[in-house]
């Protein structure tokens, strides 16, 4: 019987290819651009150049790729997990729960960029797992994990966390007010190569495992009854989706803020070029990822330079009427 693989899955393959060139094609013209424009024979002579291309730059774009390609898989993963293709990693409250613990620590410590240089992004991670484990433990039934309840209990914790982050900026000063203000809006302006090790790390190695686990992430697509009669366990699946999704959230907004719509968008334009299997998805969502924010960054630094737009900004403008454009969408196929 021959082993080779079907269209499909060698198409996913080849998209997956495309997508790994766009990257770094994207990537590589990131570096160049900027209210400063940099060219390859300035760094021969100037010093300035080369501070701002591989000090500031460089780190810019390896997290814009890094935390991309986290929102990115993120998405696809919840996507999968609640069957749905409105969902979004936001739901499950680790935004929510990084914001609040940025907003803490910039009231504590102060606005200055020592405190925005490693305790935000720590405060960030803590707050966020914090609101991972509380929903873990509100979405538990009999010790089971309902999918359903974790994604009422996230809403809930966003909209705890979000209420405690508009107490904290009521009472701060104009220096914190601004600081905050602009981190929760999404920003890879503070991105040092510290904060990336362990994107570095956690990323890669959860993309490669969901592509380990797709086959059954397309059994799981028949229904937790069907897919545990052909001998999935769907509850395992589930804490484990979750638990990956919630930290590849969680390193994503800790290290740039709330970058809203990545993990939306993505997943549904892979599916539209690459069909409903899970097969390289998620190698494609975690690529797509990257190079979008690659472009929402490098808009972000010139579109009003010298002055700079929050990314997540510029992904809300364009993902706000993609996700209502989805939901007419959805809304109008339920009724056929």
């Amino acid at each position: 019987m021959s082993t080779a693989p079907t269209a499909p899955v060698t198409a996913n393959r080849q998209l997956a290819v495309w997508l790994a060139v766009s990257a770094a094609v994207t990537a590589f013209i990131a570096l160049w651009i900027g209210p400063v424009w940099v060219r390859p024979a300035d760094l021969l002579d100037d010093p300035v150049a080369r501070i701002i291309l591989f000090e500031l730059r460089l780190p810019r774009v390896f997290a814009a790729l890094l935390v991309g390609a986290a929102l990115g898989a993120a998405g696809a993963l919840m996507q999968a997990l609640l069957r749905n293709p409105l969902a979004d990693p936001a739901l499950i409250g680790v935004s929510g729960g990084a914001a609040l613990g940025a907003a803490l620590m910039l009231s504590v410590a102060g606005a200055g960029s020592a405190a925005l240089f490693l305790p935000v992004p720590v405060a960030a991670f803590i707050g966020a797992l914090a609101a991972t484990l509380t929903v873990w433990r509100l979405g538990g039934v009999r010790g089971q994990l309902q999918v359903a309840a974790v994604l009422l209990a996230g809403i809930a914790v966003n909209t705890l966390a979000g209420a405690c982050v508009g107490l904290l900026l009521t009472f701060a000063n104009d220096p914190t007010l601004r600081a905050t203000t602009f981190w929760l809006f999404g920003s890879l302006t503070e991105v040092r190569w510290p904060a990336l090790v362990l994107l570095l790390g956690v990323v890669p190695l959860a993309v490669l495992h969901l592509e380990r686990r797709a086959l059954s992430l397309d059994l799981y697509q028949l229904g937790d009854v069907e897919a545990g009669h052909a001998g999935l366990g769907v509850h395992r699946l589930q804490r484990e989706g979750i638990l990956i999704a919630s930290l590849l959230t969680a390193l994503a907004v800790a290290s740039a803020g709330i970058i809203g719509f990545v993990g939306l968008m993505v997943p549904h334009f892979m599916r539209l070029l690459g069909g409903s299997g899970h097969r390289y998805r998620f190698v494609e969502c975690a690529l797509g990822g990257a190079v979008l924010l690659l472009v929402a960054d490098a808009a972000a630094r010139t579109l009003a330079a010298p002055a700079e737009i929050p990314v997540g900004l510029l992904t809300a403008l364009f993902g706000a009427p993609f996700f209502l454009f989805l939901l007419r969408r959805e809304l109008a196929r339920t009724a056929l």
